[in-house]
């Protein structure tokens, strides 16, 4: 049985002001964030726009995506935790858009942000 975690439940539009936030104080832009957002899900401006006006949980959020064949080369540790070794799915995706919001807010390239060319 798998742990329902209290950002299952959250609203993805209580957590997105943040995200623009931490990357926006890098020097960073929301078009950037949004670039990242819709390669990692697979949704367009118009489908992201959606999420962020209701309050779609992640659960939801990520029901409705279409995750990237890449996001697996998503390595690292955030929160203190490998992504490696995360094994509910859906904190697996949900630490892989953290994990790519702080690789956009490192001043990271695009191009190795989307693992372009890997």
């Amino acid at each position: 049985m798998s742990v329902v975690h209290k950002i299952f439940l959250m609203p993805f539009s209580r957590v997105y002001p943040l995200y623009v936030k931490k990357i926006e104080r890098k020097g960073r832009s929301v078009t950037e964030l949004h670039e990242v957002i819709c390669w990692l899900t697979g949704f367009d401006e118009k489908a992201l726009a959606k999420h962020i006006k209701s309050e779609t949980t992640f659960t939801d959020f990520f029901k409705a995506a279409k995750m990237n064949k890449k996001a697996s080369l998503i390595t690292g540790t955030i929160c203190g935790v490998k992504i490696q070794e995360i094994e509910d799915p859906l904190m697996l995706k949900i630490r892989y858009m953290d994990k790519l919001v702080d690789e956009l807010a490192q001043g990271r390239p695009m191009e190795k942000i989307l693992r372009s060319g890997v």
